[in-house]
């Protein structure tokens, strides 16, 4: 895409909900769905997160089934999302990392998965290659979106997510499955430009965690979301960060809804 629109996290499950990019180039308008993992779910959150992946395999023209070149062979996208039939759209195995992988790895890859594409996200090796099949692959239309905007979401989304990245950045194990974060005020008009957002935990024991001794980890988080807040919006920022308890919210419909999530059983899912 050329521009940061997912947050990157070396904790699994890190993406909770769709990310649309929209790449324009010449004639061509890419539509590219960042999703959660098509994970098995154990409690609301979950189920809301792999709806959402499901739904984007439903909606796609091609699949692109992302795969860790590192972990050698994968299995079929069939066995790792535990679905009942493939998907309609055609799939395209793609295997990142092929720069951390020997010569002979690689060609045990090759022979095990002949039709599969070789990318590296860290040295862009393979990305324009992929590009140009899936131009290739996709069907003609309209543009679907004017050719200046690159992504559905609003600036609210991306600042609450760059917000929840980095305190991912500075949390232990526990605390950040059990992380929300929502902006609650936005203000263009004023300098700096004044954002209110709330992290939301499941405990006070969390809580403590987050805020830490005197203060100190919440605002290092804070330090360091407002640098990319400042980067992404391109304008001085007041970052105003504030830390609650909401019990269970992983697990509640209500909350879930509120946060912005769609369940399966919601009518628009």
């Amino acid at each position: 895409m050329g521009e940061k629109l997912a947050i990157v996290s070396e904790k699994p499950q890190s993406t909770r909900d769709r990310v649309v990019g929209i790449r324009t180039v010449g004639e061509v308008q890419m539509i590219v769905l960042d999703t959660p993992g098509l994970l098995n779910p154990r409690y609301e959150l979950h189920r809301a997160m792999r709806s959402t992946a499901l739904r984007a395999l439903k909606d796609a023209d091609v699949v692109l089934y992302l795969a860790d070149a590192t972990e050698r062979i994968p299995p079929s996208l069939l066995e790792a999302a535990d679905l009942d039939s493939p998907p309609k759209a055609p799939v395209r195995t793609v295997l990142n990392k092929v720069d951390a992988i020997r010569p002979v790895e690689r060609d045990e890859l090759r022979t095990a998965i002949p039709d599969a594409r070789f990318i590296s996200a860290l040295t862009g090796e393979g990305v324009e290659s992929l590009l140009a099949d899936l131009e290739l692959a996709l069907p003609e239309s309209p543009f679907l979106y004017p050719e200046d905007e690159i992504s559905t979401a609003s600036v609210r989304f991306f600042v609450s997510e760059l917000v929840r990245e980095t305190a991912l950045e500075q949390l232990d194990e526990e605390v950040p499955y059990s992380l929300a974060c929502e902006v609650e005020e936005f203000r263009e008009e004023r300098t700096p430009v004044y954002i209110r957002t709330v992290l939301y935990v499941e405990r006070e024991s969390q809580k403590r965690i987050l805020i830490g001794a005197g203060g100190q980890r919440i605002r290092d988080i804070g330090r360091a979301a407002r640098a990319k807040v400042e980067a992404f919006v391109g304008a001085a920022v007041y970052l105003d960060l504030w830390v609650k308890v909401l019990p269970n919210w992983r697990k509640s419909d209500h909350a879930l809804r509120r946060f912005g999530y769609r369940l399966p059983d919601d009518p628009s899912a």
